[in-house]
């Protein structure tokens, strides 16, 4: 074992941990990692697809308990929380799909925001919490001409229904921080914007990795929508890292005055084109056939992110590139392929990354 994983270790062991939308693609890579580090995890969710990476990886035995029940449901919730007596939330449940906020606005404002303020107010009332990263998304800014990265106090926006409820949960999460004076001092709670996340074991509807590989493993065709637009493309576990050191610092209480939102984006050269990125992928694996579907719904055509802040802060960087990332995740995939433990395949690559 490195000297990194002993020390993370020596923080976790035994820490009581919350993770609210543990069976999604983001959530049970999370569960995994934390369980390296042998916190004691109690996870709350919707109950997983039957093709999940959640499933895929037994998620279901990793955690002391798995309570599956609605965000929305705040009595629940409640309940579920002071039983559990955590002490560090993690709160992913949410509504993650741009396509699906338009198909489903009310239930994707309901799930984002309502949610959120429902975690919150279970979280008042409960003397064992200390601390609550709420993850948020990079597409919670509004969109300027000029295409610079975006910094943590730039200003809030949202056009389309999935980056509205984002902002608004942001300025939610804000309201009860600045106005509750008591839960402010009790409780640390942090917002966390990451990238546009990648990794083995991602089965989301209309997102590049599952769609490329889908064409891939199935010799099917390769729809893909707006090439041109530019993501802040990273590992799911450059993030992931990044949420878990935060919320280590803000339960030593290392980190003071310098806001509560943070962002966990890559380095400049993982900030390109769609196309470009289907370009180094192909490069290594070759797809059937790719064409390009008219995308009638309104996204943001760049979106950047200023990391310092957490570089400064939290000691935190990225440490795969693009051209790793995308290594790691065809490695996945074809480890995958050959019925290799599902598992095992995430945890080889949590200590390869924490090495």
């Amino acid at each position: 074992m490195n000297n990194y994983l002993k020390k993370k270790k020596n923080f976790w062991k035994g820490k009581k941990v919350f993770i609210t939308g543990h069976t999604g693609f983001k959530g049970s890579w999370l569960t995994i990692f934390l369980n390296i580090l042998d916190a004691k995890i109690f996870g709350y969710s919707l109950k997983p697809k039957k093709y999940s990476l959640f499933n895929q990886a037994n998620c279901n035995n990793i955690s002391h308990k798995n309570f599956y029940a609605d965000i929305n449901d705040l009595k629940k919730l409640k309940h579920k929380i002071k039983i559990s007596k955590p002490q560090i939330i993690f709160h992913l449940a949410a509504q993650p799909l741009v396509s699906n906020a338009y198909m489903d606005p009310i239930n994707t404002f309901k799930t984002n925001i309502i949610g959120t303020a429902n975690l919150i107010e279970a979280v008042r009332n409960c003397k064992s919490v200390k601390v609550v990263v709420i993850i948020t998304t990079d597409k919670v800014y509004k969109i300027k001409k000029k295409a610079k990265p975006f910094k943590e106090n730039d200003e809030l926006g949202g056009i389309d229904p999935y980056s509205a409820s984002k902002a608004s949960t942001e300025i939610l999460v804000n309201s009860y921080i600045k106005s509750f004076s008591k839960f402010n001092t009790k409780v640390k709670v942090a917002t966390a914007r990451s990238g546009n996340v990648l990794g083995g074991g991602d089965y989301s509807k209309d997102r590049i990795i599952p769609d490329i590989l889908n064409a891939f493993n199935n010799k099917k065709k390769l729809i893909i929508r707006n090439p041109n637009h530019v993501r802040p493309w990273q590992h799911i576990l450059e993030p992931l890292h990044g949420y878990i050191i935060l919320a280590e610092k803000l339960f030593k209480n290392e980190i003071k005055n310098v806001g509560h939102s943070w962002n966990f984006g890559p380095k400049n050269d993982s900030f390109i084109k769609v196309y470009k990125l289907l370009e180094k992928i192909n490069k290594i694996i070759k797809i059937h056939k790719i064409s390009v579907k008219t995308n009638y719904y309104k996204e943001t055509k760049i979106l950047k992110l200023n990391s310092y802040k957490s570089t400064k802060h939290l000691k935190w960087k990225q440490k795969w590139g693009i051209d790793d990332t995308i290594k790691k995740i065809l490695d996945w995939n074809n480890d995958f392929k050959n019925k290799k433990n599902v598992k095992q395949l995430c945890e080889e690559q949590i200590k390869e990354y924490l090495s």
